[in-house]
């Protein structure tokens, strides 16, 4: 068995509605990361819902179990010294807190709610999903039709309908630096 030993990984986590902005200020932050010499694995819960959760839907169980397979990965990632981005909605914040536990057995976790409201997020859609969730053409739709429980106690909340992704992005890095986990 391989020991526990301290890692210089950690996982920083954004949560927040489809649109909000969680996919582009993880993207800045993880390309300033890797500017820097960090090794750095970003989790897209678009992307891993087409490979590694192939299959799974949109009822609270599928998403939990999503939630928690996304959790798993980072949590050995960062383990081996990764930094970790993920940006999933992860609406529920027991499965959140459950990613949280799996991590911080081995590295710091780090939530960061991306917080914009459901009106701007719809303007926002490219794909028009916010559209036909509104008109009751899809189901289980986080922020309309299904439930979205905002973070109790993240340790950042950005707000992107005040603030540009740039800004949003080095609010981060600053935060990692402050906690030592970026230079």
């Amino acid at each position: 068995m391989i020991p526990d030993a301290p890692s210089s990984g950690y996982t920083v986590w954004f949560t927040g509605l489809s649109g909000a902005g969680k996919t582009t200020v993880s993207r800045l932050v993880a390309a300033e990361l890797a500017r820097s010499g960090v090794h750095v694995e970003v989790l897209d819960g678009d992307v891993v819902r087409t490979h590694l959760s192939k299959g799974l839907g949109f009822s609270k169980e599928d998403r939990d179990t999503n939630i928690e397979r996304i959790g798993w990965v980072a949590s050995r990632l960062a383990r081996a010294g990764t930094a970790v981005v993920v940006a999933a909605i992860s609406p529920y914040e027991a499965s959140r807190r459950r990613a949280r536990e799996l991590t911080e057995a081995f590295a710091p976790f780090l939530e960061v709610h991306v917080r914009a409201s459901v009106e701007e997020c719809a303007r926002r859609d490219p794909k028009g999903l916010y559209a036909r969730a509104l008109a009751g053409e899809l189901a289980d739709f986080t922020g309309v039709s299904a439930p979205y429980e905002e973070p109790l106690t993240p340790e950042l909340m950005l707000d992107t309908e005040l603030d540009e992704p740039e800004a949003s992005a080095g609010r981060v890095i600053k935060m990692l630096g402050a906690r030592g986990l970026f230079r």
